[in-house]
């Protein structure tokens, strides 16, 4: 490897316990179902030399079983947590709809005007995981290193390596226990490698 590129892959968890809906910050842990997802999603492979996570107990259980599992150094970092959803939090897309059929529209359209009530503002969100994304990269500069997080952080990184307006972030696809790879060189100009794939 050209110890001057530094390969970020990010994985986001697999599902939590209570299926899809909007969690942001609610702690809920990995289904049976989700397990399988992320163990799937890597297989035996181990392209790493260190793991980073999210605190989150549905990112951060998997991360401590892979790193304990091939001898990884492994951190956390809690500005790598989803974004806050205030008052969506727990709340499935039908019940929001069923409430205010065009919050979801208004939402998606401008999620800087139009967040949820109480929910965590887009550009505070933008600098957290920013500033959270430079630190991993200054510290494992040249290296390949996973981060498993959430949705958010992985559209927040991409739409900052990419330099994509953050009214477009939503629009980014994440599955369950995909992986994006992001690929910064000496001089800090990221490259999308592939997104929302897996390993081979």
């Amino acid at each position: 490897m050209d110890q001057k590129v530094t390969t970020v892959d990010l994985i986001r968890h697999g599902e939590p316990v209570g299926g899809r809906r909007y969690r942001g910050q609610t702690d809920d842990p990995l289904s049976d179902k989700g397990w399988l997802q992320m163990r799937n999603a890597v297989g035996n492979l181990c392209p790493w030399h260190s793991i980073i996570s999210s605190p989150l107990s549905r990112c951060a259980a998997f991360a401590h079983e892979l790193a304990q599992r091939h001898t990884l150094p492994l951190s956390f970092d809690a500005r790598l947590q989803e974004i806050g959803f205030g008052s969506w939090e727990g709340r499935t897309a039908d019940e929001l709809q069923h409430e205010d059929p065009g919050a979801f529209t208004r939402f998606f359209d401008d999620p800087i005007k139009h967040r949820p009530a109480g929910a965590e503002p887009l550009m505070e969100f933008r600098d957290r995981v920013i500033a959270g994304w430079d630190d991993v990269l200054a510290r494992h500069a040249g290296a390949s290193v996973l981060l498993v997080g959430h949705a958010g952080v992985i559209r927040m990184v991409i739409c900052h390596v990419l330099d994509l307006p953050l009214a477009n972030m939503f629009r980014i696809q994440v599955g369950n226990a995909s992986i994006t790879r992001i690929s910064v060189d000496a001089r800090g100009s990221g490259q999308l490698v592939f997104h929302d794939g897996r390993l081979e």
